[in-house]
């Protein structure tokens, strides 16, 4: 590591975060791995056309979403500037949806609601506790899978999984 070089997992440590990786081929909306795998040439058109700058490419070239400093705004502006037929805007957005996580600083007994502030479709509700705050609980069937929580969250304790009909909690 260079003389001027930040260790980012050394400030991690000192600020409480943990390095928790999003989990690997959060695609972009309106594609599916499949799609993805069978009609992706790697161009990164979408890269670029992205306003939210959430879209990167993989080590494959492939497109992959990051919700680390902003979420989905679902513009289409990806879909639009891809000339393959990657997207299918037929399709529901995401498969996935939020999941709390157990660095949640509510879990830990720390007063947080950042994530519930943040989400525009109001998925996230907290539910009172005795002996602590109020735990988030994120209604599977309202959530969207835009990342807005996951941007938001000073614990970087929101991740998505696979959509299920029940609602993921902390």
């Amino acid at each position: 590591m260079g003389e001027n070089a930040i260790d980012l997992g050394r400030r991690r440590f000192l600020t409480g975060r943990s390095a928790q990786p999003q989990p690997q081929g959060v695609r972009p909306p309106w594609s599916r791995a499949a799609s993805v795998a069978a009609a992706c040439t790697s161009c990164g058109a979408c890269v670029p056309a992205c306003p939210q700058h959430i879209i990167a490419q993989d080590a494959g070239g492939r497109p992959i979403l990051s919700f680390a400093e902003s979420e989905c705004s679902f513009c289409g502006a990806c879909a639009e500037a891809c000339p393959e037929p990657v997207f299918d805007r037929l399709l529901p957005a995401f498969e996935h949806v939020a999941a709390v996580g157990a660095d949640c600083f509510a879990g830990r007994g720390i007063v947080c609601q950042s994530c519930g502030d943040a989400c525009p479709e109001s998925a996230i509700r907290f539910r009172p506790r005795l002996g602590g705050p109020a735990l988030p609980e994120i209604a599977a069937d309202r959530c969207n899978g835009c990342g807005a929580c996951i941007a938001a969250c000073p614990a970087q304790a929101i991740a998505v999984s696979a959509h299920s009909a029940e609602a993921a909690h902390a």
